[in-house]
């Protein structure tokens, strides 16, 4: 389960960051501008994905080993 926490954290922590690097430098990658769905709103949900990934991070550490 930690792993899976991890995996799905990282891929949280990629797609918030290529998310706001296409809004501030109009490079085109990453999966939330295809999104039609949040125009207008790209910002807040790449903000959302980087705090979303940062709280699977800390779920993560606290499963411990096992």
């Amino acid at each position: 389960m930690k792993k899976l926490l991890e995996i799905v954290g990282f891929l949280a922590l990629v797609q918030g960051v290529a998310g706001l690097v296409h809004e501030f430098t109009d490079w085109n990658w990453g999966f939330v501008h295809r999104l039609g769905l949040l125009d207008g709103y790209e910002i807040y949900a790449s903000v959302a994905l980087i705090v979303l990934a940062l709280a699977l991070f800390a779920a993560a550490e606290s499963q411990g080993d096992g």
